[in-house]
């Protein structure tokens, strides 16, 4: 299972493009500091391997198995 805190994420991309699978994408809504933030797609699909974790530059997903 992914968390990603919607109100952190700026909205970077760098989670999108390290996930093997394909899970995340950006949102059609904005945060309150006006990002598109990430979103999984299929939490049932995610192997857990936490790659979108380790590049978010601030530290707003956390991946639990």
């Amino acid at each position: 299972m992914v968390k990603i805190d919607q109100e952190r994420c700026k909205g970077c991309g760098l989670c999108i493009d390290a996930c093997p699978h394909g899970l995340l994408k950006f949102s059609d809504r904005v945060n309150k500091q006006g990002y598109q933030y990430a979103l999984c797609t299929d939490q049932q699909k995610c192997t857990g391997c936490a790659l979108c974790a380790e590049v978010c530059p601030d530290v707003c997903i956390e991946v639990y198995k």
